[in-house]
């Protein structure tokens, strides 16, 4: 069953570049995963310094191994540094 992975992150006005960037080192690995359909990146308008990642996966299985992965877990432990915080998750699955 198809699951998203609400990505959630804040970071002040300085860090905001590199943490753009590290993002995209994670979109680069992450569209060639098993199981990955999409994502998308959105900056909270009303709190500028709130970013929301949303992934969608063909089954959640397939996100957990990616969470699980070696090379996601090193680009995490700098964005997580890099922001003084941990990363907040939420899976999400489609219910009719």
């Amino acid at each position: 069953m198809t699951v998203k992975i609400l990505i959630k992150r804040k970071v002040t006005a300085d860090k905001s570049s590199k943490l753009q960037d590290l993002i995209m080192q994670l979109r680069s690995l992450v569209v060639k995963q098993p199981g990955y359909v999409s994502g998308e990146s959105l900056k909270n308008i009303d709190k500028p310094d709130e970013y929301l990642v949303i992934s969608t996966w063909n089954a959640l299985d397939a996100w957990k191994k990616w969470l699980a992965s070696k090379e996601r877990a090193d680009i995490q432990e700098k964005i997580d540094a890099l922001l003084g915080q941990k990363t907040e998750y939420e899976v999400y699955e489609y219910r009719p």
